[in-house]
């Protein structure tokens, strides 16, 4: 199967984090998403925001923080709405209630 990625594109020592402007505008949006899901980790919603940012910037979209902001608020509302799964070795998983 071919590779997907065949260098690391990210971060690193040889290539720094985007430059401070970019980093500030995912910052106030994970502020802002953060501050409206108090129930999700803070660590969720900025990992959260950088991935919807690496998908469209991936994707070619034009990426700004209004759009990404709107998406990563639909994955939040997801993952903030969804039941942890719960049950005993042999049990089928059921949604706590």
């Amino acid at each position: 199967m071919p590779a997907l990625a065949t260098r690391h594109t990210g971060p690193g020592p040889e290539r720094p984090r985007e430059p401070s402007s970019l980093a500030g505008a995912r910052g106030l949006v994970s502020e802002r998403l953060s501050g409206e899901f108090a129930t999700v980790r803070q660590e969720t919603v900025e990992r959260c925001v950088e991935d919807v940012w690496a998908c469209a910037a991936h994707l070619g979209l034009e990426v700004s923080a209004p759009a990404v902001e709107r998406i990563a608020r639909e994955h939040l509302r997801a993952l903030a709405a969804s039941a942890p799964l719960v049950g005993r070795e042999g049990d089928i998983l059921r949604t706590v209630r």
